[in-house]
C-alpha cells in the first residue's frame, strides 16, 4: 500500500498497527503497486501462491477531480498485479471490482449477467477495464481469477468519504448532514465481515479451466460475483439507524444527485450463493451500531 493522502494517512497507519499484532502472519510493505519497479523490489525474495488484490483508487466523485490517480492505480496497477500473478504462476488471483460497473442500469437487482457498457464515472470505467484485462489474462495464460463486485462496503476501520462515516461524524459533531439525491437514493450496504467472508470463500475456490461457461459469462478460468447484502435500503432508513445509535437526531440538508452517482444499487447474489455458499449475515440494523461504537472508541 502506498498510504497516499486521498484520506487520513493517520487512519491508514493505525490500521497497519492494528494488524502488526498478528506477528509473522502479517507483513506490511510500503510501496506503490502501480510502479512496476517498486512492486518488483518490494516483493523480491518473497514467495506466495495466491493473491488477493484489493488495492485501488476508490471514489466516484474524486475520479472527476483527479482522473490521473485512477489511470495509475486502477489500470497500470491492475496490469502490474496480473503480470505478477502470471510470472509467479499464481494458482488464483482474486481482485476487487465494484457495483459501480453497472452504471445506469435500471433493472434491479443487478446481475452479473447484465451488460455493463455504460459507466457513469471514470472510476466505474476503470473497474470495468480491470475485468476485461483479467478476462484477457485468463484466456491467454489460463490464469485463474475471480472478480468481486463489492456493494457499498462499511464497518469499523472504513473509509471516511463513505456515507456511514460522514453521517456519523456530522451527527456527533452537531453539524447538518448532506443528503444527496434528495434522500431518495437506495444502496445495498454490505458489512465488512460479510465482505471478508466472500473474499475468503472466493480465494479458497479457484475457477476450473474446464471450458464451461461461468458466472459473468467467461469460458476461461475467470468468474465474476456480486458481493452484497442482497437488500436495497433507503438512505432515510440508514440515517434513522445512525441517529438511534448516536442518540441524537440529524439535521438533513437535501441536495440533488451528484455527477457520477447512481440512484439505486441492489445485488443479486444468486451466483456466488450457488457456487461458493456465500450468504451475508449482517444487516444495517446490526452493522451500523457496531460502526458507531467503533467510531466513538477510535475518536475517544
Amino acid at each position: 500500500d502506498s498510504l497516499n493522502d486521498y484520506y487520513s494517512v493517520a487512519l491508514k497507519q493505525a490500521r497497519v498497527e492494528e494488524l502488526r499484532v498478528h506477528g509473522d502472519a502479517f507483513c506490511f510493505l510500503h510501496a506503490d503497486f502501480s510502479d512496476e519497479g517498486l512492486l518488483a523490489k518490494a516483493l523480491d525474495g518473497s514467495s506466495f501462491d495466491r493473491i488477493v488484490h484489493l488495492g485501488a483508487q476508490p471514489g466516484v466523485r474524486y475520479s472527476i477531480e483527479n482522473p490521473g490517480a485512477y489511470l495509475r492505480s486502477n489500470l497500470a496497477g491492475h496490469l502490474n498485479l496480473l503480470e505478477l500473478a502470471r510470472h509467479r504462476r499464481a494458482s488464483h488471483l482474486v481482485y476487487a471490482s465494484s457495483s459501480s460497473v453497472y452504471g445506469g442500469n435500471d433493472t434491479l437487482p443487478f446481475r452479473v449477467e447484465d451488460r455493463v457498457d455504460h459507466p457513469l464515472s471514470l472510476y466505474a470505467a476503470t473497474k470495468k477495464a480491470d475485468e476485461l484485462m483479467s478476462e484477457t489474462y485468463a484466456h491467454l495464460y489460463r490464469l485463474p481469477q475471480t472478480g468481486l463486485r463489492f456493494f457499498t462496503v462499511y464497518g469499523p476501520w472504513g473509509r471516511p468519504d463513505m456515507a456511514v462515516w460522514l453521517f456519523t461524524e456530522a451527527i456527533l459533531e452537531g453539524r447538518p448532514i448532506r443528503v444527496f439525491g434528495e434522500g431518495r437514493m437506495r444502496r445495498d450496504f454490505t458489512y465488512i465481515d460479510d465482505i471478508v467472508s466472500g473474499v475468503v470463500a472466493a480465494l479458497d475456490n479457484p475457477p476450473p479451466d474446464d471450458g464451461v461457461m461461468k458466472a459473468g459469462g467467461s469460458a476461461a478460468p475467470h468468474r465474476l460475483y456480486n458481493i452484497g447484502n442482497n437488500r436495497s435500503e433507503e438512505l432515510g432508513r440508514l440515517i434513522e439507524i445512525i441517529e438511534a445509535a448516536c442518540g441524537r437526531k440529524a439535521e438533513r440538508q437535501l441536495l440533488p444527485m451528484q455527477p457520477g452517482d447512481v440512484r439505486d444499487t441492489y445485488a443479486d447474489i444468486s451466483a456466488v450463493e450457488r457456487d461458493l455458499g456465500f450468504r451475508p449475515t449482517t444487516g444495517i440494523q446490526d452493522g451500523v451500531p457496531r460502526f458507531v461504537t467503533w467510531y466513538r472508541d477510535y475518536h475517544h
